[in-house]
């Protein structure tokens, strides 16, 4: 393909490039054959993108080096990115980055090849590009100028700290800027602050992520930087003393696979696991456990192997089997994968057939996988998943380094939480409703919620006040997430406020927001790029936009392969954009044209109402249908502490589409007894269902059952949850994070801080009571064995008035790593009593075994004789 194509844009680069074949020190790509290869590239991209003025930054006087690098990164950007976002945004970070490479003392010593791929990009993650670089970079190169690289990287982590700290937030990743104002983030925002933070001072740095642990449920991102020619990582905006350490260190050794995203095309030393248009992905994992590889043989039911079969690699997490990675068999049927010590299961189709089945890495080495299933074969498999045992390494920190560096946080705590302390109080946002008018618990609401962007919010609602709207402004904000608050500008609002008929409906139309993507003002573009002719066909028949998009867009997935979207007016400007992009702008051209239209949360189908009825989308075919469901229910034998299975925490269904099993998003409060005890309408079709018991030491206990929904019946099936009563099993749920009051004091701290991350014991206490004095007494027993576990044991008051009836004297020989404090609002109780369904009055003392995975493992209220002896049994079996 490059021989064809470099011909053709052969007189266009020579005067692009002069000198293309030079070893000029002036080149930003010095290699000839990576030069070569990327003027390739770019040359396609240029091509497929040939509409409108999408590259005439080109056009602009530019270095050499200055236009290497932009070709680079228009050569592996998305037409998105491409589309989206100016050329002189990209050309002012590319002259940053090359002026921070000259002026810094470690600019001149990283190499080419690293500069290139892990300091030159904007992007990070699939977050909303910002001028970060150029803000950060201000106010962070004083902080950092005359220190060694080593130290400039755990300065920029303070710095970071400084700004934000962990929340869980919803799955959209906030802009740097916007994580700032935020002031704080789930760990992919983190990450992705400080890489960009890191690389606004010239430092090398890339996300990592565990794609989702196997031990436990959830995922987690962090940092590597390179320093001095080599890589250390680190827990974003938490600052360590020292690299390569993390609270993260001990269930980092327990990973089954951690990769990293590299922008562009990438020839590094590291195992590459995916090859895209827009970055190579690579597996690290050997820079935190150990790991060994296996070679997948696919083969048909007559045991010949299958070349071109996809095959993906999957670890159970939030129950179901999450793909990790995805290969394709060469001409041997083969495909391979090096992973952590433990369980995965491998799933592979080609040819309308499918199979799976549990791999063990370090114990299998060839595995011959048959493709023996079919859509429609009603089926199931019970498999145990052990994942891989723990073997931290952790480097040394001396007590005066950890005694400085608590200092340090502690100062960056009060700077940012007197940061915070300036967002409006709920007082203040009562008074500002009040005066407007408004609904007062909605609009102070939304005003807390929005945090640093109160300004934008507090805005939009008065000017729309002014003009008789505020209700109807409210009704706008009450169909966002509750980030779409915090990042929002109040322009945007206003766009979708304002272009829309009043009296249009408010989750159908007026809503802004269609799926995961950035908000932006497409409502007003789009009504002035679609000519009147246009609209009033699409006004008329909506299966007229259907049909323009499925003849006027070319759909290229190929091409978008970092799930970022493509804004509506992006994808109109450049007409080449994924599905994805494609869908959300179907439904905004018809919401910005009045027509009620959505994307179903649950199964991703596009919709449009047409006389009241909803009609489904078929890009396809460019023909409307009726949607086609039956129903599905489930039977189910409770197993001891749990009556009714959750999802995505002891179930999922998946829907097979294409070869592949699409997890379906029914919405986190579902359970067993919501969704399918009484049956629940389904699309029709062949599904997957994933059961999964979660043991204490991170094993699985898992079913797969595999069935079809017909439209119009209804499909009966068992959910089954497996039992072991020989092992310790997680039986519920409690948030680390909770806080409580320190005792004689108005400070609340959390679990979390107090115990550090691990194992923990909490328990709220009746004092004077006897089976509280009961369980005290038979953990004093056990005192020694305690502290030998070396765990924090929280005990809690109800009030402070309990706390200063409980006589310590009474209880001398508690651990010494007992902790108490006062659960002053009784959130803890209630929460532990909802969680482990004990009822709103459950009898005291309720003492918890969990960790700060957020799994219980143990629970106990009320009488109980022996408390310490089975604490210490269950802490045994772990």
């Amino acid at each position: 393909m490059k021989k064809l194509l470099i011909p053709a844009f052969a007189f266009w680069l020579s005067c692009l490039f002069p000198s293309c074949t030079s070893t000029s020190p002036n080149h930003f790509l010095k290699e000839t054959d990576y030069r070569n290869k990327v003027e390739a590239d770019f040359g396609q991209k240029k091509e497929i993108l040939n509409r409108g003025n999408l590259f005439d930054i080109f056009n602009e006087d530019m270095s050499l080096e200055e236009r290497e690098a932009m070709m680079f990164l228009y050569a592996y950007m998305t037409p998105g990115d491409i589309s989206d976002y100016s050329g002189e945004f990209y050309l002012k970070n590319v002259r940053l980055a090359l002026q921070n490479r000259k002026e810094t003392s470690w600019g001149a010593g990283i190499p080419d090849m690293i500069f290139r791929h892990f300091v030159l990009p904007v992007r990070v993650n699939n977050e909303n590009l910002d001028n970060a670089r150029e803000v950060f970079r201000q106010e962070l190169m004083p902080r950092v100028e005359k220190l060694s690289m080593y130290d400039a990287v755990l300065e920029v982590n303070h710095w970071c700290h400084e700004k934000v700290i962990y929340t869980p937030t919803d799955i959209r990743t906030s802009a740097p800027m916007a994580t700032v104002k935020t002031a704080y983030g789930r760990c992919g925002e983190e990450s992705t602050f400080l890489v960009a933070a890191l690389r606004a001072v010239g430092i090398p740095a890339r996300q990592v992520y565990t794609p989702r642990w196997a031990h436990t449920d959830d995922n987690h991102a962090w940092v590597e930087a390179w320093v001095d020619g080599k890589w250390y990582f680190l827990g974003a905006c938490e600052p360590e003393p020292v690299l390569n350490l993390g609270w993260f260190n001990a269930p980092a050794s327990r990973g089954m696979l951690m990769h990293t995203k590299v922008f562009g095309a990438y020839d590094g030393p590291e195992e590459v696991m995916k090859t895209t248009a827009n970055y190579t992905e690579i597996n690290i994992i050997d820079n935190y456990g150990q790991s060994a590889p296996v070679t997948v043989t696919v083969v048909d039911a007559q045991g010949k192997a299958v070349e071109g079969a996809h095959v993906e690699f999957k670890i159970y997490n939030y129950a179901e089997f999450f793909t990790v990675a995805n290969k394709t068999t060469d001409a041997q049927g083969k495909a391979s994968l090096s992973a952590g010590l433990g369980d995965m299961v491998v799933y592979a189709s080609a040819n309308d057939h499918f199979g799976l089945q549990k791999v063990s890495f370090g114990k299998d080495k060839e595995v011959t996988l048959t493709l023996s299933h079919r859509p429609g074969d009603v089926f199931t498999d019970t498999l145990h998943i052990v994942p891989p045992a723990e073997k931290a390494n952790f480097p040394e920190v001396t007590d005066a380094q950890r005694k400085e560096n608590n200092r340090r946080m502690a100062q960056e705590d009060s700077i940012r939480n007197a940061y915070v302390a300036s967002f409006p109080t709920e007082e203040k946002a009562k008074a500002f409703a009040e005066g407007l008018k408004l609904d007062v618990n909605q609009t102070s609401t939304y005003i807390l919620k929005s945090r640093g962007n109160h300004a934008d919010i507090m805005q939009f609602l008065s000017n729309a006040a002014e003009k008789g709207q505020g209700a109807r402004a409210l009704e706008l904000l009450s169909t966002l997430a509750d980030k779409d608050l915090r990042d929002t500008p109040c322009s945007i609002l206003e766009d979708h406020l304002y272009a829309t008929d009043a009296k249009a409906d408010v989750k159908e139309v007026l809503a802004p927001r269609i799926a995961t993507e950035m908000l932006t003002p497409y409502r007003t573009y789009l009504q002035k790029a679609l000519s009147a002719e246009l609209a009033a066909q699409i006004k008329a028949d909506p299966q007229v936009l259907m049909k323009w998009c499925k003849d006027s867009l070319s759909i290229r997935n190929d091409l978008s392969t970092i799930f970022t979207i493509t804004s509506p007016e992006g994808v109109w400007r450049s007409r080449v954009t994924d599905s994805q992009s494609r869908d959300i702008f179907f439904v905004a051209a018809a919401r910005s044209l009045g027509i009620p239209a959505w994307k179903d949360e649950v199964n991703g189908n596009i919709c449009y109402r047409l006389n009241g009825k909803p009609v489904l989308v078929d890009f396809e075919s460019s023909e409307g249908g009726s949607l086609s469901e039956g129903v599905l229910k489930a039977t189910y034998q409770a197993i001891p502490r749990l009556d009714n299975p959750k999802y995505y925490t002891h179930f999922t269904l998946s829907k097979y589409d294409n070869g592949t099993f699409q997890l379906q998003n029914h919405p986190e409060d579902a359970s067993w007894a919501s969704l399918l005890k009484n049956g629940s309408s389904m699309s029709t079709g062949y599904y997957m269902m994933v059961t999964g018991s979660r043991m204490a030491n991170g094993g699985v206990l898992s079913q797969v059952s595999f069935f079809s929904v017909d439209k119009g019946k209804t499909t009966v099936t068992p959910l089954c949850m497996r039992n072991n009563t020989e092992e310790v099993r997680v039986i519920g749920s409690f948030n680390s994070e909770a806080l409580y009051t320190r005792p004689g004091t108005d400070e609340q701290v959390s679990v979390l801080n107090t115990t550090g991350r691990g194992y923990y014991i909490v328990g709220v206490l009746g004092v004077g009571q006897e089976p509280t004095n009961h369980a005290l007494k038979d953990i004093e027993v056990k005192k020694a064995e305690f502290e030998k576990w070396g765990r924090t044991i929280v005990l809690l008051f109800t009030d402070e008035a309990a706390y200063k009836k409980f006589d310590r004297k009474e209880f001398p020989n508690l651990p010494s790593n007992v902790v108490f404090g006062i659960d002053k609002d009784g959130s803890i109780l209630k929460m532990i009593a909802e969680n482990m369904k004990l009822g709103s009055k459950p009898t005291l003392p309720v003492i918890i075994l969990g960790d700060t995975f957020n799994r219980v493992v143990f629970e106990s209220h009320g009488y109980t004789i022996g408390m310490g002896e089975q604490l210490l049994h269950v802490i045994h079996g772990l």
